[in-house]
């Protein structure tokens, strides 16, 4: 029997890319979606969709490595994909929401944003970080 660390190397070996692009579409869309039931337009309003979407990328940039959510293994199991995506969105929630609420940024952060940011963030990355994993395991699989 294997070690942990030894069967991710093996079986859970992944490019980061597709990973790295695929978190910042799902985080784009997700906020594009807010935006959109707030009733602003990504074509209307592009720079206002941009800012809103700027702190929670930067945020996420500054929070994935920290815990390693793009090295080789990331997605190897659901549990693994789930769980980094999950600890890496609670910090980049938490940066998005600082630099959000800072003079930098327009929107502010009043109730139930930060609520809502997380929780909806929470899920769309950590299903997406699942999905990844199940679609590049059967692409190993194939």
């Amino acid at each position: 029997m294997g070690s942990y660390d030894s069967e991710v190397r093996e079986e859970g070996a992944t490019d980061s890319l597709p990973l790295v692009g695929g978190d910042a579409l799902v985080i784009a869309l997700f906020v594009t979606g807010g935006s959109l039931s707030h009733g602003i337009s990504p074509l209307s309003q592009p720079l206002a969709v941009i800012e809103t979407v700027a702190p929670f990328l930067i945020g996420w940039f500054v929070a994935a490595p920290l815990v390693r959510a793009h090295e080789r293994g990331a997605v190897a199991t659901p549990a693994r994909a789930a769980r980094l995506a999950a600890g890496a969105w609670l910090g980049a929630a938490n940066v998005g929401l600082l630099l959000r609420g800072s003079p930098y940024f327009t929107g502010g952060t009043t109730w139930p944003f930060p609520l809502v940011m997380t929780g909806v963030g929470l899920l769309s990355l950590t299903a997406w970080r699942i999905a990844a994993g199940r679609l590049l395991a059967s692409r190993r699989n194939a």
